[in-house]
């Protein structure tokens, strides 16, 4: 088998996946739904009175996560399977006055995106809730959405002074409209202030330094919420008045594109590799991964598959593609604070492409890496170093020295969904055997995501 969970050599553990090189690939890939999309689409559901389906969802546990506690909170949802790691949900929801308090924890599991952003809806509406997750998102910070949460006027709470989960939420409504200036750049922390701020008296308005994903705000626009937005330079500024109605809409969801950037990534460091990627979102401040591989060389064609008007409620606003990667050369680049921040999700595929590349490859500013799934600066070093990549860590910043050789090795993904699939596209173009510890995480996001190496390679 090319690539399969297997036990080691040593037949100690059944979680680690084997890849082998591969002599060429070709072929087509339909992505899982947008994960961010997903999430924000069962959320605003739920605030919708009425009854909303979401075609081409996301089906990784992150989402399954925030589909199961959509529902202890007091909406009707219905899973149907769809094709190749889709389904659709099928959400009947009493409106955001007749949810429930819960009757026990909500447990996020791994995602991050599911505890942020529920604590900005839960502040929001006369309920208490506790929400959690695994070992891995209870090492995630908190602090970033507590502090603007308790200035509207909820009442939060979490371990270790604040600033780890679990995180206990009693909401309040109505809350009262702030202004705040995020920390960090961070589309998690915008989108919980503006979810508060649904249920605020007056105007919410959040700035940011760097601007990051836009999908909370074309989504509630496509559900009939007015939210005016704005660039400053390098950064941006959302806002919206208190007291609008979510409503409830039938939408698609489009590929994952940071999906796609695995694909993208082994189409061009293969000698010999032609991939053809279908229906990927193409979101403007989400394509940040895209650009950067394509200024690095790579030869990825792109055919727009539908232009969606803001506000179109089919369509959630959203812009797709079809993607067409062949082998590249690659040359270095620098990446800075505002790169990092546009293309954080695929930032540690980006270094595998670096290795590649020729030059030196820079990356700075890259601490919020540090609080990911894992230490993704950490992880990403240690799994590239043993397959014998020349990186170099300095504090936050990262050096990548290429072209280079890849020997198959050991890898540890330090079950982290993005490292795991990182060091599986490794082992497509590094000779010998490349073990991936922790494979099983790539389920988080990308279900089936080992069954699609063994299809495209010959």
């Amino acid at each position: 088998m090319a690539a399969a969970l297997g036990p080691r050599a040593t037949g100690a553990d059944p979680d680690v996946a084997l890849v082998r090189p591969a002599g060429r690939l070709r072929g087509e890939l339909r992505l899982p739904g947008d994960k961010s999309i997903s999430h924000r689409a069962l959320m605003l559901a739920l605030l919708a009175r009425g009854a909303s389906r979401i075609d081409g969802c996301g089906d990784g546990a992150d989402v399954r996560s925030t589909a199961a506690i959509a529902a202890a909170l007091g909406a009707t949802v219905e899973r149907v399977e769809g094709a190749r790691a889709t389904v659709t949900y099928r959400v009947a929801s009493p409106g955001a006055d007749r949810l429930h308090p819960p009757s026990g924890v909500l447990d996020c599991g791994n995602s991050g995106t599911s505890l942020r952003l529920f604590a900005g809806l839960i502040a929001g509406l006369p309920l208490k809730a506790t929400l959690d997750g695994d070992a891995s998102l209870r090492r995630r910070p908190v602090a970033r959405i507590i502090e603007p949460l308790r200035s509207m006027g909820a009442e939060l709470s979490a371990r270790e002074n604040d600033s780890l989960p679990p995180v206990t939420v009693v909401g309040h409504s109505p809350l009262r409209a702030v202004e705040w200036m995020t920390a960090v750049p961070s589309a998690q922390v915008k989108s919980a202030i503006l979810l508060a701020g649904l249920r605020a008296t007056g105007t919410t308005r959040v700035r940011e330094a760097v601007a990051t994903r836009d999908h909370t705000e074309r989504m509630l626009r496509a559900r009939g919420v007015t939210v005016r937005t704005a660039r400053d330079g390098d950064g941006a500024v959302a806002e919206l008045e208190g007291g609008q109605t979510v409503r409830a809409i039938d939408e698609r969801v489009p590929g994952d594109l940071s999906s796609a950037a695995f694909w993208l990534v082994a189409g061009a460091i293969h000698p010999d590799a032609e991939l053809a990627i279908r229906g990927a979102g193409v979101n403007p401040t989400r394509r940040a991964g895209l650009d950067l591989l394509r200024a690095m060389g790579a030869r990825i064609d792109e055919r727009p598959t539908t232009t969606f008007e803001t506000g179109a409620a089919a369509d959630v606003g959203e812009p797709s593609a079809d993607l067409v990667i062949r082998s590249s050369d690659l040359r270095a680049i620098a990446l800075g604070p505002a790169d990092v921040a546009a293309a954080i999700d695929e930032l540690p595929i980006l270094c595998l492409a670096a290795t590649q590349a020729e030059g030196r490859t820079t990356i700075s500013g890259a601490g919020e890496l540090r609080h990911k799934e894992s230490d993704r600066i950490a992880g990403i070093a240690a799994g590239l170093a043993a397959l014998g990549a020349h990186i170099e860590v300095d504090g936050d910043d990262i050096a990548i020295e290429g072209p280079t050789s890849l020997t198959g090795s050991l890898t540890d993904s330090l079950d982290d969904h993005r490292l795991a699939m990182t060091f599986a596209v490794a082992g497509l173009v590094a000779s010998g055997e490349t073990a991936v510890d922790g494979a099983a995480s790539a389920a988080i996001s990308y279900p089936g995501f080992f069954s699609e190496i063994e299809r495209i390679r010959s």
